[in-house]
């Protein structure tokens, strides 16, 4: 074999690489027109058929739950749920779909604590959010509430908060000794968050401190970002930690 013939050998064997070894997909924004995801039925149905030809056979759907902006309810995205179930169904695409919630921390998770209305996974597993700005003073008296009422607690792209940058990682050591879990997304690790968000992802997966990953799909392009970090050096060390996203 040539030199060229191996090159293009690696060439391919790098193409070809998947998700299969994740398998589940625990955060995206599939239902269509409830947020800032997919626009249409269609759209869906299109990166849903992506994302399985990537190997991810269990897809569980997020749309933000935030007052301000995106103020579903648990019945909206159920609703949503099922009428993309169907459209899988129609098209006899072979995947597992679901669906959860994306809940921004404010004050009025105390309430939906106390109805007991809160979409989970799994053994009782939410996902939460912060603001991307500010950081929130009450973060603990939520993350208290919320593990004291049974649920275990997925923060969602911790690497894109930028107060927590810069004191190397002790907020996020803070965070997990809280029993706080943290999910990556995959996307981090190219720098289309910019180069700050690329750094502290690789410090917490050097670490250990990531225990699930998530595409965060909200439309074509974000599809283009997780292919480019499937074929990432650094995917290599993500493989390598210990992700709880099959056990959802």
């Amino acid at each position: 074999m040539s030199i060229f013939s191996n090159l293009f050998s690696k060439k391919a064997k790098a193409i070809a690489t998947d998700y299969s070894w994740l398998a589940v997909d625990i955060h995206s924004h599939l239902i269509p027109g409830i947020d800032d995801g997919v626009k249409t039925l269609e759209e869906s149905i299109a990166l849903i058929k992506e994302l399985k030809s990537l190997g991810l056979n269990r897809i569980i759907t997020s749309p933000h739950i935030m007052t301000d902006g995106y103020n579903n309810s648990s019945f909206d995205i159920l609703r949503g749920r099922d009428l993309v179930l169907n459209a899988i169904a129609q098209e006899n695409i072979q995947v597992s779909f679901d669906a959860i919630a994306e809940y921004y921390l404010d004050e009025t998770i105390f309430q939906k604590i106390k109805d007991r209305d809160i979409l989970t996974i799994g053994d009782n597993y939410v996902l939460v959010e912060l603001s991307y700005y500010n950081k929130s003073h009450g973060i603990n008296k939520y993350f208290f509430e919320l593990r004291s009422a049974g649920y275990k607690v997925i923060l969602a792209h911790p690497e894109r908060y930028p107060y927590y940058h810069s004191d190397d990682l002790d907020s996020y050591q803070e965070i997990i000794d809280s029993g706080i879990l943290l999910q990556l997304n995959l996307s981090s690790i190219t720098g289309v968050y910019g180069k700050h968000v690329k750094q502290i992802s690789e410090k917490l997966i050097d670490a250990g401190m990531i225990h699930l990953v998530g595409t965060d799909l909200h439309n074509l392009r974000h599809l283009s970002y997780i292919k480019d970090a499937m074929v990432n050096p650094y995917m290599e060390k993500v493989k390598a930690l210990q992700l709880l996203n099959k056990a959802l």
